[in-house]
């Protein structure tokens, strides 16, 4: 509350007049160097305002007596760093993947770039070490569905698989159960013999009455024995790596409804460059063909 100013006997220092709970304040002025830090910094940024671009318009920004622009110096590096780079980018857009990744220069370029361009637009879903998760599959190992040489590996970069592009892999998992093609008991018994495939069924019976109905439904895909075939992205069903994991319940849920996970397209999105770059590194992860 406001009171009548008095100076205190302490400090002898007079107050404001102001009280709060018994607490006054004390009537100090600012310390002259403070003031004149206030006053120059005042000054420079007048200075500031005139020589630097300082005030946003409708449409643009005043630019100062410098014209100074930050997004253009920035630009300028890019395009510096873009001219360093345009020859042995034009050697790898004019190289085959097989000499680019047997000339020592181009292959360290291109696992670096590729790296750089995993990161940014691959690890989203392939994860930054390139492991995968549940529904993409891990990058590191040697087990592809469509094959896993560089040829192989950047068609599907390019063009995605069920992705928009006319030129993509596709191929469907059928929905058995949807589709009325087999009723409940069956998908069980043939979940039972797919797992026994990989030594994991839990009921031998299941698994002999599912082996006839895995003949007539499933190995024109999945071939003899369900080893997979990589001209139509079957997986093998023969050892134990799934990709949308492997217990009893989520088996009979990928023959019930089906499976048709999307890798997008990047053709239009990426240049030639970072195309086979990506497809470089991938290789290079331990996994390519």
């Amino acid at each position: 509350m406001a009171g009548n100013p008095r100076k205190d006997e302490i400090s002898g220092v007079d107050t404001t007049g102001h009280e709060w709970d018994g607490i006054e304040e004390l009537n100090n002025p600012l310390p002259r160097w403070w003031l004149w830090v206030l006053y120059a910094s005042v000054i420079w940024s007048i200075g500031y305002w005139i020589a630097m671009p300082a005030w946003p318009g409708i449409s643009d920004y005043t630019k100062g007596m410098l014209g100074y622009s930050q997004r253009q110096t920035v630009m300028n590096e890019l395009a510096e760093v873009k001219a360093g780079r345009a020859d042995i980018e034009a050697k790898i857009v004019a190289s085959s993947l097989e000499d680019i990744a047997k000339d020592p220069n181009l292959n360290q370029y291109a696992l670096a770039a590729g790296q750089a361009a995993f990161g940014d637009n691959c690890a989203g879903c392939h994860g930054s070490g390139a492991q995968g998760a549940k529904g993409y599959p891990n990058l590191n190992d040697d087990h592809w569905l469509w094959g896993g040489s560089l040829e192989d590996i950047h068609y599907t970069i390019n063009y995605g698989i069920r992705s928009t592009h006319d030129e993509t892999r596709f191929n469907d998992m059928t929905a058995f159960l949807t589709n009325e093609i087999l009723e409940k008991q069956e998908i069980s018994d043939v979940a039972e013999y797919v797992l026994s495939l990989s030594g994991t069924s839990t009921d031998s019976e299941a698994a002999q009455r599912g082996a006839p109905i895995f003949e007539d439904n499933c190995v024109a895909c999945h071939n003899p024995g369900g080893v997979g075939n990589r001209e139509m992205g079957a997986p093998n069903l023969s050892d134990k790596l799934w990709l949308f994991g492997g217990d009893k319940e989520t088996v009979v849920q990928s023959i019930a409804y089906g499976r048709k996970g999307v890798m997008p397209t990047w053709e239009a999105r990426l240049d030639p460059v970072t195309i086979k770059a990506l497809s470089i590194y991938v290789h290079s992860l331990g996994g390519g063909e």
